[in-house]
């Protein structure tokens, strides 16, 4: 049991108050949570007990939103974020229910931010976007529901465009050589880069002909 004795704002976080207890700083709770006290206020041990444990909460709520500021991220990356800092299972699982709550996490919205980012800006093969997802603790559901309209080949294809400029001036059989490693690079399979480039090299010598560097072309790659 204990007697509430003071109720300051925090210096460095206005959105935070310090409670002191008997004279003591006991817990720091939110500016809405604070409001529930008042200095003189008796509080029993049950009482206590649930309010340092509000605070816990906070408090892991707060590290996870700073931690969010950065990119979109998944429970599962803010759950090993909030553990390596320190924090007790229970108040990770709370803190994590609470984000949820919120709007804060969505693993449904942040796959599908992660499928579509890549293949933007770089684009990547639906086994190797599977694999990421599944390193950030991703549910299989979701990976699948996220993934449900990349096209492979499309993705390939875009892929393979990246590196036209890097290329240009090369022979054939390089292009062919260096693409292949970067596709296979990207998670496609040998198939797909088989096919990709072949498609991309009929393209170039249809619409950009001084693109490759004079050498007999290379069969290496050509359909039978």
């Amino acid at each position: 049991m204990g007697i509430v004795t003071k109720l300051e704002v925090q210096k460095r976080n206005k959105k935070r108050v310090n409670v002191y207890v008997d004279d003591v700083y006991a817990f720091s709770l939110s500016l809405d949570e604070a409001a529930r006290l008042s200095r003189g206020q008796v509080l029993s041990d049950a009482d206590i007990d649930t309010l340092m444990n509000l605070s816990a909460v906070g408090l892991a709520v707060d590290r996870a939103l700073r931690f969010l500021t950065l990119r979109p991220r998944s429970v599962g990356e803010v759950k090993q974020n909030l553990a390596r800092n320190g924090v007790a299972p229970l108040v990770v699982d709370a803190a994590i229910e609470r984000l949820t709550q919120i709007g804060y996490l969505d693993d449904r919205v942040f796959a599908s931010l992660w499928v579509e980012d890549r293949n933007r800006f770089k684009p990547t093969s639906p086994k190797a976007l599977r694999y990421e997802l599944k390193q950030k603790g991703v549910e299989n559901a979701v990976i699948d529901a996220a993934l449900a309209d990349l096209d492979a080949g499309t993705a390939a294809y875009r892929a393979a465009e990246s590196q036209l400029k890097k290329l240009r001036g090369s022979t054939q059989r390089a292009f062919r050589d260096r693409l292949t490693a970067y596709l296979l690079r990207r998670g496609f399979n040998h198939d797909l880069a088989r096919r990709t480039i072949k498609r991309m090299i009929e393209d170039l010598e249809a619409e950009t002909p001084e693109y490759f560097a004079d050498e007999e072309s290379d069969e290496f790659y050509d359909e039978t």
